[in-house]
């Protein structure tokens, strides 16, 4: 299921974060604390016939997370893009293969932040580390958005 408000966003248990990409998808985890974040490889599609939602429920299934946060890519001015209607679609085919709630964040500047954060970083170690990291980053942010709302 679908959910907007985080209100409803579990306060105890492990959480997958997915930064969505058409032949990568970023990876990151939580401890059951939500205290610290973890980058996972990231899931990359060898062709175009692969399951992405199939393989993140697989992924969230074996890292036993009580939750879902999905980066949904915003333009800087909140409207939506082409990517953003990509990434609805993918929610919607991963909401109908897992009873997990699944939480739609802002990923605006995820990406960058990502970058910063990874500080120096060989030119070609980038877009191998860049998509996890940035997974990483909205997961934080989707739990700073709940604890604040508690």
């Amino acid at each position: 299921m679908i959910l907007s408000n985080f209100k409803d966003f579990p306060r105890i248990g492990r959480i997958i974060g997915v930064d969505w990409g058409r032949r990568r998808c970023g990876i990151a985890v939580t401890d059951p604390d939500q205290e610290f974040s973890f980058a996972r490889p990231p899931i990359v599609a060898p062709d175009q016939s692969f399951d992405m939602p199939r393989a993140v429920a697989g992924m969230a299934l074996s890292e036993q997370v009580v939750a879902i946060v999905v980066g949904l890519p915003l333009r800087m001015d909140g409207s939506e893009s082409e990517t953003t209607g990509d990434v609805r679609d993918f929610v919607g085919r991963l909401e109908m293969i897992t009873d997990l709630p699944i939480f739609l964040i802002d990923e605006t500047l995820s990406s960058r932040a990502a970058q910063d954060n990874m500080g120096r970083v060989r030119r070609r170690d980038i877009k191998e580390k860049l998509d996890s990291n940035a997974a990483r980053v909205i997961l934080e942010n989707a739990i700073s958005v709940a604890r604040r709302m508690a």
